[in-house]
């Protein structure tokens, strides 16, 4: 049964999608997104005060 199985997975091919970017530049990428993030929200960090 398991060589079978070893015989089964041999034959299969791999079907590897390549990515459009390096992967490292995903991570940089979200850094960048959570940075703008953050400053947006801090933005808004003295709104509350300049109401009349």
């Amino acid at each position: 049964m398991t060589s079978s199985l070893v015989n089964l997975a041999q034959q299969t091919e791999e079907h590897a999608r390549e990515l459009p970017m390096p992967a490292e530049l995903y991570g940089i990428v979200a850094f960048a997104i959570f940075l703008l993030m953050l400053l947006f929200a801090l933005g808004y960090r003295n709104v509350h005060t300049r109401r009349r």
